[in-house]
């Protein structure tokens, strides 16, 4: 656990960092989404879902004005904060001044690899005691791609992290976290479920941040899984997931009649697959689990019955 040594601005402080803002002439971008985290509370509560402990090594996307990246400093062993906007980079020099701990790094997490971060983080403070986390309070119009890329490229990183937790706006969390059967259940759903658990945290206010978005946002974290949950060629799984969501007003057959090789085939041949699978062919999409459709997807990979 580190203490800053600079006590001239308190960097836990939204008063001092406020003021800080003014001084620089600091002017938040709507386009990068920027609304910063500043309820000391929430805060610590961000880093206490996450489970940040005194061994860690965390990788936040997203620095802002630096809050959330003290409250992680104080927690961790080593901190790489990964931040697009250049206009920051001063005011996180001086935010985090009396933090050994932290790294700043100016860019974009899509195009950023986490295991040089993670790496360079082991190369400053040695391996890690704990364990590797992500954390993010992430702008609302990269959510999707920010947890897409690491849920995905998990299975291929030499340093691989353990926990991700990420404050995203209310209506996004509520579709990672929904179950079969209701509107908020989608492909998405899916797709976060195959490549770890997902842990539903508190609900954050608009008056939260600075500036106050629109709606509400919520923590969610998500807990990488060593190997998928189900037995199926990934490809053709998900394959099945969207063009069963991609029509989910229709059946599964009708939606999934989209697929099959040729001129479609006849309605009646993705009936019997589907019963061969278990699963009712009237039956959409929103009300199957990962499990049938990897059920699913074996009987139709034996099938032979859609294009590799």
């Amino acid at each position: 656990m580190t203490e800053p040594k600079n006590r001239s601005l308190r960097p836990e402080s939204p008063r001092d960092i406020a003021a800080l803002l003014e001084r620089r002439r600091f002017s938040f971008n709507h386009r990068l989404g920027q609304n910063f985290l500043v309820d000391p509370k929430v805060l610590a509560d961000i880093a206490g879902e996450a489970e940040v402990g005194p061994g860690d090594h965390i990788l936040e996307v997203g620095a802002g004005a630096g809050m959330l990246t003290v409250e992680l400093a104080r927690r961790a062993a080593a901190v790489a904060a990964v931040e697009l906007d250049r206009r920051l980079m001063e005011i996180l020099a001086q935010v985090l001044a009396g933090f050994g701990n932290v790294r700043v790094i100016r860019g974009d997490i899509l195009k950023t690899d986490p295991d040089e971060v993670f790496a360079a983080l082991a190369e400053k403070a040695g391996p890690p005691a704990g364990v590797r986390r992500v954390v993010a309070n992430l702008p609302y119009y990269i959510t999707s791609p920010v947890i897409m890329k690491f849920l995905e490229e998990a299975p291929t990183y030499r340093l691989p992290w353990t926990s991700m937790t990420v404050t995203i706006q209310r209506e996004v969390a509520d579709r990672l976290l929904a179950g079969p059967g209701g509107k908020e259940y989608g492909a998405i759903t899916l797709a976060v479920n195959y490549y770890a658990k997902v842990r539903g945290g508190r609900v954050i206010p608009p008056g939260a941040f600075r500036p106050a978005p629109k709606v509400s946002s919520r923590v969610v974290t998500f807990i990488r899984r060593e190997r998928p949950p189900v037995e199926a060629d990934r490809e053709l799984l998900f394959r099945l997931v969207r063009a069963g969501f991609g029509q989910r007003r229709k059946t599964i057959a009708n939606a999934l009649s989209t697929l099959t090789k040729g001129d479609g085939g006849p309605p009646p041949a993705w009936s019997e697959v589907l019963r061969e699978a278990s699963i009712d062919p009237r039956r959409r999409a929103e009300t199957l689990s990962l499990e049938e459709f990897a059920t699913l997807a074996l009987v139709v990979e034996r099938a032979h019955i859609v294009e590799k």
